[in-house]
């Protein structure tokens, strides 16, 4: 049943009420008493804020506007340190130039309504103005403090470039504040005409160049959460303890299976174990055993409302902002050595080709025979025997799982899934936090393993969810927009490789892993899978089940990281419950899964954000004491104003036009070049180039070439 509000708005959409002052609008809409008067204005003005409407102003009177009738959108604002911005909203295809006599005291991260002109020339960008501020995005900002005229005011110049303004500060809102210190400003008041934006600082950082200050800035940028309150603490300490008798009711007891955790040098939150059987068929029994954390965090307990309000875990090169706290994450939700733990277990029959017979869900109890490191087991597999014996003791069962890591893999091959070969960085850091080396992270065969394993159970899950029909939180991909397929195809061919379309010129994953397979050995193969990644759309949680491009898959979801992803948590709630009581509490979770998985994919987004600031920070401190070293690299972008060269080491920088040999120069957009007359600079070209500067506060570094 519609609301009030709602049955205004669908008055007015009925019958196109659209362009008329407030008192013309409120007589169509049958206001007589001082009583509808008051609530259909009410309604009027929460429409507008919410951008259903459009309020503008007209001479004494606003008049209310269908957005559609005006070309207005709803969407974000992406600010810039010169004033101007650019629109993003999903309702258009591409971004919106605003000018800045057109930004009308929107700044970086505001939810606006904007007026886009779509009389465009070939070739230009969309232009647009800001009608209406709807939500401010930032009201808080990190930046360096400056103390102005005797210490009357102030002025904190943020870290956020897109940010144009600084912020006024008035001497008794310093708060103890020095001059050139890194501090956290609250907004109070946003720009009005000429004015700044004023605020008042809450918390003084620190000195800059003081240990820690850069990384800890940058986690107060992204708001993120360091410390946990003391209800949550408490929360976790309680519900912390031995498994008891009670606890195994309704699972299934794998504590005699040989089951083993195969992780990371340092891992101490354990949240996945695996186990394999080959019968004499040759058919693989694969077990997936997931700590069951959601034992643990109750529905709306502390624990559960400070894990929703997270999202997932944070990984930085020098510290973890764990989702959970670690009593639970690091104790009795790791699945230790050699210790009872609770799980949910997923157990897949194979046959010997890599085909499901038979999958099944149960809440379990194991007992992890043995603590793996990737490492080894590489080295094992690899033949290296001078290991310890719980390794040597598994060797035939981790044999069987090299082998069927192998057959699944080729299998999801076949039917088109993707696989990037983007290599991570990994950054090494000395005792006081100083980056000594950086090199792509190494990936072997033990890697595969496990990801091969965690992705089976993470379909088969989805698979038997969205055929019950139930409540869900499903991991979606969607199929790259026409625009950005257009400029990677275009790329493809570009650089000689084949492009094979269907009779409908649609793009579907087996064709992105064809581009990919012919670039496999050569040098422009890792520009090409950036290309291709970029113009790949994000994947995120949604409570609809719309297939994931990248996997070729019809079903998937996260279902293997509950202690350090909130959708993974929240479907074991769910599939528990289903478990034990079937359809009838079901209807409950509907409202939940659309709010989960909205706030899942926004604090995955900002964690993703923060931990590529933070990565791109430690790499500028690692260039910055390499001035003047010659490296050789590959040009992984082309702009108009120079291009982008990326080290072996994962590295990246700038080698600005001006410094290139002196040439006349075209941006060639199409062919991704910059052509000269003497010289051209293609992407995936090797360049070597000097190391000539790096900008810490920007984060960015500087080559030219050698």
């Amino acid at each position: 049943m519609l609301n009030f509000k709602d049955r205004v708005y669908e008055i007015i959409t009925a019958e196109n009420l659209s362009g008329l002052t407030k008192n013309a609008l409120l007589k169509k809409l049958g206001a007589k008493s001082a009583f509808e008067t008051k609530h259909m204005g009410q309604a009027l003005d929460e429409l507008a804020k919410e951008g259903k409407l459009v309020a503008q102003e007209s001479k004494k009177s606003y008049k209310y506007f269908l957005p559609n009738k005006i070309n207005a959108y709803k969407g974000k604002i992406q600010g810039n340190a010169r004033g101007f911005g650019f629109f993003v909203s999903s309702e258009l295809g591409e971004d919106v130039f605003i000018p800045p006599k057109a930004m009308n005291r929107a700044i970086h991260g505001d939810t606006v309504m904007v007026k886009v002109n779509q009389n465009k020339k070939q070739g230009q960008s969309l232009e647009g103005e800001v009608l209406t501020v709807l939500e401010r995005g930032i009201n808080r900002v990190v930046g360096r403090f400056y103390v102005r005229q005797n210490q009357n005011y102030g002025f904190v110049t943020p870290d956020e470039h897109n940010f144009y303004y600084d912020i006024f500060i008035p001497s008794d809102s310093f708060n103890g504040a020095k001059n050139g210190q890194k501090v956290v400003a609250q907004i109070t008041a946003y720009p009005d005409n000429s004015k700044n934006p004023e605020g008042k600082i809450i918390e003084v950082l620190g000195d800059v160049g003081q240990k820690g200050i850069d990384i800890l800035s940058i986690i107060r940028s992204y708001n993120l959460y360091e410390e946990f309150d003391q209800n949550v603490l408490e929360n976790a300490r309680k519900v912390n303890v031995p498994i008891t008798q009670k606890d195994l009711q309704q699972r299934q007891d794998y504590r005699d299976w040989k089951t083993i955790t195969i992780d990371g040098d340092d891992a101490k939150d354990l949240d996945d174990a695996v186990s394999l059987y080959k019968d004499k068929k040759g058919h693989f029994l694969l077990g997936v055993h997931i700590a069951d954390v959601s034992h643990y965090v109750k529905p709306h307990s502390p624990l559960d409302k400070e894990a929703l309000k997270r999202g997932t875990s944070v990984y930085f090169a020098d510290r973890v902002l764990p989702m959970l706290p670690k009593d639970l994450s690091n104790g009795i939700c790791s699945l230790d050595e050699r210790q009872d733990r609770l799980t949910l277990s997923v157990l897949i029959e194979f046959d010997p080709q890599g085909k499901v017979l038979n999958s099944e869900i149960h809440q379990s109890i194991i007992n992890n025979k043995a603590k793996m490191t990737y490492d080894k087991v590489n080295r094992l597999l690899a033949g290296d025997k001078n290991l310890e014996p719980k390794y040597l003791e598994h060797y035939p069962m981790l044999k069987d799982m090299e082998e069927l890591m192998y057959i699944l893999n080729q299998k999801r091959r076949d039917r088109g899934s993707i696989d990037f070969e983007i290599p991570e960085s990994k950054i090494v850091l000395d005792s006081r936090g100083k980056v000594i080396d950086i090199m792509p992270y190494p990936r072997g065969v033990s890697h595969r393993i496990i990801e091969e394993f965690m992705l089976a159970a993470n379909e088969a899950i989805a698979e038997t969810f969205f055929h019950a029909e139930i409540p869900f939180i499903f991991r979606v991909h969607e199929n790259p927009t026409e625009e950005k397929t257009a400029v990677m195809l275009a790329f493809a061919q570009g650089v000689g490789l084949k492009v094979k379309l269907n009779k409908n010129n649609a793009l579907y994953p087996k064709t992105v892993q064809q581009i990919l397979a012919q670039a496999e050995d050569k040098p422009i193969y890792n520009v090409i899978n950036k290309v291709v990644l970029r113009s790949m759309q994000k994947a995120r949680y949604l409570e609809e089940n719309l297939g994931h491009f990248g996997l070729a898959s019809r079903h998937y979801c996260h279902f293997t990281a509950p202690i350090r992803r909130y959708p993974d948590l929240a479907i074991h709630r769910i599939i528990k419950d289903f478990l034990n009581n079937g359809l009838k509490n079901m209807k409950k979770y509907e409202k939940f899964v659309v709010e989960a998985s909205s706030l899942s994919s926004e604090r995955e987004r900002v964690a993703e954000n923060a931990e590529r600031d933070v990565e791109d920070l430690l790499k500028t401190q690692f260039m910055s004491e390499r001035l003047g070293e010659k490296f050789e690299g590959i040009i992984s972008g082309v702009t108009e104003f120079g291009v982008f060269v990326e080290l072996p080491n994962t590295c990246e920088g700038l080698v600005r036009l001006e410094n290139l040999p002196k040439d006349y120069y075209h941006y060639d957009q199409a062919n991704f070049s910059l052509v000269g007359k003497k010289m051209v600079y293609r992407l995936g070209d090797k360049i070597k180039v000097i190391v000539a500067g790096a900008d810490l506060d920007i984060r960015k570094v500087e080559f030219v070439p050698a």
